[in-house]
């Protein structure tokens, strides 16, 4: 009897120190930590879609068409954010704009920090210029730092610069970009290069070269005209243009001049604002 029981104390020692197997189980791992909930917009962004419903939306970094040639990180959906501010003078942009025959239409909007990081990652990789062809045809890839065209960080992460152009109504849809097509300059005749809705702006969007400067003396005639007409009317409700690129505004003055969120583009970002 007296080694029975040492020999039940010691299964019992054994149980307790979580040595034993009962029936072949094992212990349960930890759970793991919770993942941290991703970050959400503060209350003064809003989707431009609760603020003006008539702007059409061509949200490029969310397909293929772009610079980087996929989808681009934080673009959960083709959606988008902006400061309400910013929002609201797009809105009194476009009402001027609808009475002349024209709608707005925006490409790009808040743009996550992850999604410039992601510009930067690309861009130290000389080996990938799949989209060369159409968007910098002329600029060695390993100067796209040192010529201002890919940076560390984007006024567009403050939530107030939007990247857009002027459409004539009634607007034609543009086609979807098929994935590996031929590719033509951003510069090309505009029956030649990547057909968009919008008037011809002399480049298209994106297009690295110095063609693309707003007030590039070569671009000429209706060209010119539907710049200016782009640039008058957001600097009239107080966007600011960056010089290098016709389709770049800047509402001021920004409600967060000195912070670049990175909460992703998606409906629930701004859900309730």
């Amino acid at each position: 009897m007296t080694g029975l029981a040492s020999a039940f104390r010691t299964l019992a020692a054994a149980a307790a120190a979580g040595l034993l197997a009962v029936t072949g189980a094992v212990a349960a791992p930890a759970p793991p930590a919770s993942a941290a909930p991703e970050p959400k917009a503060p209350r003064e962004f809003v989707a431009l879609g609760s603020v003006d419903r008539t702007i059409i939306q061509e949200m490029r970094y969310t397909t293929a068409h772009n610079f980087v040639g996929e989808p681009v990180d934080g673009y959960r959906q083709p959606l988008c954010i902006l400061t309400r501010p910013a929002a609201e003078a797009l809105h009194r942009a476009q009402v001027r704009l609808l009475a002349r025959g024209y709608t707005l239409k925006v490409y790009d909007c808040y743009r996550p920090q992850r999604a410039v990081d992601h510009f930067v990652r690309w861009a130290k990789d000389l080996a990938d210029e799949r989209m060369k062809g159409e968007f910098y045809p002329l600029v060695d890839k390993s100067r796209l730092f040192a010529d201002g065209y890919i940076a560390e960080k984007s006024g567009h992460s403050r939530g107030s610069t939007v990247d857009l152009t002027i459409v004539r109504l009634p607007a034609v849809p543009t086609r979807a970009y098929v994935p590996g097509e031929t590719l033509t300059e951003c510069y090309a005749p505009r029956a030649e290069r990547f057909p968009d809705n919008s008037v011809d702006m002399g480049t298209g969007y994106d297009c690295f070269d110095t063609l693309s400067h707003t007030d590039d003396p070569r671009i000429q005639g209706g060209q010119r005209a539907h710049r200016q007409l782009l640039k008058s009317t957001l600097v009239e409700q107080g966007f600011v243009n960056l010089p290098e690129e016709w389709w770049h505004f800047t509402f001021k003055p920004e409600p967060f001049p000195g912070t670049f969120f990175d909460f992703p583009v998606a409906r629930r970002s701004v859900a309730g604002h």
